[in-house]
């Protein structure tokens, strides 16, 4: 008897087995989810797209420049809304035209050349160029960005453009605002100036008080004198007597009057040249030191200005001055004493009644000036300030801040420098010059 031969899977309507169908339904399942997801992406990417050109209608509507995207035929791709009001037409007849339609004659060749010269380089540049805008040819400044595709090549153009009329209208009120605050500095530098004058004349005065006194005490000594040598001499004239003439002497104390006569000639020409030294010290210091550039004597430029401030400040105030000889230093002298007279003039108003001391010497091819007192010091918080105009610590009325920013400039135009230098106690200010010509580097 024969053995059974097995079965296999039996086919079904359209000779295909239940396992071929099972794998054809599983490939359409496939298929279709597949075909889903994709509809999912491709949805979002729809939105994602929409988003973003409501976001680009929205840009292009709120920019207040003209805007103009063009490709590489120079043909407008997108324009905001702004250019729009200014040509007096819709945004869709602007749209797939040339830029030279919104151009004149003039205008179209010039930028033209600039734009494709910004895609070729794939570098910005800016042009000027007029709009036909509705009220005629308007001259525009125009920024060129190239505009690349993902492989970096040129594609075309981002022209943003402003009116010129505009521009030239801020930049002048720009030169307006600067010009005005260049009037306030000057005036503010005025008044620190008479500040220091005003305390300056009060040093002037009680200083030419002592001289003058003398000299007319001595004047009013020498009118006595006079009479009585006038007295003695009219009996002499008359014919007076020996006997009579040697008593009128001693009755006149001639002989001692004849002593004081020369002590009091000598009194006066002191006191007149005290005056004269005075005189000379203002002629100095009220030098502008406009002109070139001289070698002077650091040491000598300090001294006399030192000893015109402590005659302007408490009495019997007087700073420690050290020079180690004759400091030769280059530059212009009288703004030199200026800056050196606003350092002491600081460090006694710092130091109330301590010291100020005052150091020149000379440190290879640089002079040295150091202004040092017992006051409080600069609070490290402020330090970086201190240089700064119209920075001040002192009270209001008390001085306008632009001292210290002034010295450290006319420091700076000698080819030199006004810092701040550590100080255990109090504060110390270090000026140091060139003190010759082939250091002082570019300095005017």
């Amino acid at each position: 008897m024969a053995s059974a031969t097995p079965k296999g899977p039996e086919p079904v309507a359209g000779g295909l087995t239940d396992a071929a169908w099972m794998d054809v339904l599983h490939a359409v399942d496939r298929t279709y989810a597949e075909l889903v997801d994709y509809q999912e992406q491709l949805e979002r990417q729809n939105a994602e797209t929409a988003m973003l050109r409501r976001f680009m209608e929205s840009v292009l509507g709120s920019v207040s420049d003209a805007l103009i995207v063009v490709d590489r035929q120079g043909r407008v791709e997108e324009a905001s809304r702004s250019l729009s009001v200014l040509l007096g037409r819709e945004r869709a007849e602007t749209l797939g035209r040339p830029l030279a339609d919104l151009l004149p004659q003039a205008s179209r060749a010039p930028l033209a050349e600039v734009v494709e010269r910004v895609i070729a380089a794939r570098r910005p540049d800016t042009a000027e160029a007029d709009l036909l805008t509705s009220d005629g040819p308007a001259p525009f400044e125009f920024s060129v960005t190239p505009r690349l595709d993902e492989r970096g090549r040129g594609v075309g153009a981002v022209l943003t453009g402003r009116p010129l009329g505009e521009l030239r209208r801020a930049y002048a009120e720009l030169e307006e605002s600067h010009r005005q605050m260049q009037l306030t500095q000057a005036h503010l530098v005025r008044s620190e100036k008479l500040a220091s004058l005003g305390r300056l004349l009060a040093g002037v005065a009680h200083e030419l008080n002592n001289p003058i006194s003398f000299v007319y005490a001595n004047a009013h000594a020498l009118e006595k004198y006079a009479t009585r040598f006038e007295t003695y001499f009219e009996r002499v004239q008359a014919g007076a007597g020996r006997e009579e003439l040697i008593a009128l002497r001693a009755e006149l104390r001639l002989d001692r009057e004849l002593r004081n006569l020369r002590s009091a000639i000598q009194g006066a020409r002191d006191g007149a040249e005290r005056v004269r030294d005075i005189v000379a010290d203002l002629r100095r210091l009220s030098a502008d030191g406009a002109g070139e550039r001289t070698l002077f004597d650091l040491a000598d430029t300090a001294r006399t200005a030192v000893a015109w401030v402590e005659r302007g400040v408490r009495p019997g105030a007087a700073a420690v001055f050290e020079a180690d000889g004759p400091v030769p230093a280059l530059g212009r002298a009288g703004h030199i004493q200026q800056v050196v007279m606003n350092l002491v003039q600081n460090a006694f108003d710092a130091a109330g009644s301590g010291a100020v001391r005052v150091r020149v010497r000379a440190e290879g091819d640089r002079a040295v000036l150091e202004v040092s007192d017992d006051g409080p010091g600069v609070p490290a918080e402020l330090q970086h300030a201190i240089f700064d105009p119209f920075f001040t610590t002192k009270a209001v009325g008390k001085g306008t801040g632009l001292g210290l920013a002034i010295s450290a400039k006319i420091a700076e135009e000698h080819g030199g420098r006004l810092s701040l230098e550590p100080s255990e106690h109090g504060a110390r200010f270090r000026l140091d010059l060139p003190a010759r010509a082939d250091v002082a580097g570019d300095a005017p």
